[in-house]
């Protein structure tokens, strides 16, 4: 798996990483100490197989360790949590089911 680098744009809302010049995001907003991911772009040029579950799972560990709870929003983060549940279940605030 290669290294996915992460930027949180606070300003913009939404983590970031950029492969051959192009950006892909997840955009989010934050109440409390919950985390609510609404949206992953990810640009047609980027063409990597694999390139959008190790983008979500690199943005979910800057989450973790950041002690926050993650609400998915987004229909394909919610499907990387549902496929990954045993290792992200611990994420999902209290009440919230995937």
């Amino acid at each position: 798996m290669n290294e996915v680098n992460i930027t949180d744009n606070s300003f913009l809302r939404q983590f970031e990483t950029t492969v051959n010049g192009h950006l892909a995001k997840i955009e989010y907003s934050a109440q409390e100490r919950k985390i609510f991911l609404t949206k992953l772009i990810i640009p047609e040029t980027i063409t990597q197989e694999d390139f959008k579950e190790q983008f979500i799972e690199a943005v979910l560990n800057v989450i973790q360790e950041r002690n926050l709870r993650v609400v998915p929003t987004s229909p394909e983060i919610a499907g990387f949590l549902r496929k990954n549940s045993r290792k992200y279940k611990d994420m999902l605030p209290v009440g919230i089911r995937i």
